[in-house]
């Protein structure tokens, strides 16, 4: 009965962290994309529909989350949620190579963005903390689909790291191609772990 408790305890957890997952991504893609567009940012405006695939991975985990008395449904919802949350790794490495293409393509440097830079620290603060928090829950209920949407999270850190410091470098030093040429340094790791969650090789390991 106490496992029992604990284990209700820890999907509540997880909710209310998938929950905070999909709130904060849709205020931090509307501040993105808005500045991205008045700034002329290319990647401001791509970390914006990152923030969309964060989004779609938190519902994709809430649905399995909803499915966790029922054992059969449990690890149907389990398998179908991380397909989903690898086809939203594939995506976001799509994404940044045609983002970071087009960017290093057009040589055309974004003006400096201040709403964008304080986005960006920002989430370099909170995301790492979700992640953790995430992974916790994942290796308490043996979900591999949360834990593969943990490390959605960390990639959205390294994301925002990455647009923090091509932000700051183009308006500190005009080194506008600093930020697409670390994005692509992430895809192979990102399309990686997108092919393991499609085939359910993630693990839940804390």
């Amino acid at each position: 009965m106490e496992q029992r408790i604990t284990r209700e305890s820890q999907v509540q957890r997880g909710r209310r962290l998938e929950y905070f997952t999909i709130a904060y991504n849709c205020l931090e893609g509307l501040i993105s994309i808005i500045s991205g567009l008045i700034a002329g940012s290319v990647s401001l405006i791509g970390f914006g529909i990152d923030s969309g695939i964060e989004v779609t991975s938190g519902a994709a985990l809430l649905w399995r989350l909803s499915r966790e008395y029922d054992a059969e449904r449990r690890e149907a919802a389990e398998r179908t949620s991380l397909r989903i949350v690898g086809l939203c790794f594939i995506a976001l490495a799509i994404y940044l190579v045609y983002d970071s293409g087009a960017m290093l393509l057009r040589h055309e440097p974004p003006d400096p963005s201040i709403p964008g830079i304080a986005i960006a620290a920002l989430s370099v603060v909170v995301m790492p903390l979700l992640a953790r928090a995430k992974r916790r829950v994942a290796a308490s209920i043996g979900s591999a689909a949360m834990h593969a949407d943990s490390r959605q999270t960390d990639f959205c850190t390294y994301l925002s790291a990455i647009l923090l410091s091509g932000l700051l470098l183009n308006a500190l030093f005009g080194w506008w191609w600093a930020d697409p040429i670390a994005a692509l340094a992430m895809v192979p790791i990102i399309a990686n772990e997108g092919i393991q969650s499609l085939r359910g090789e993630s693990c839940c390991d804390d």
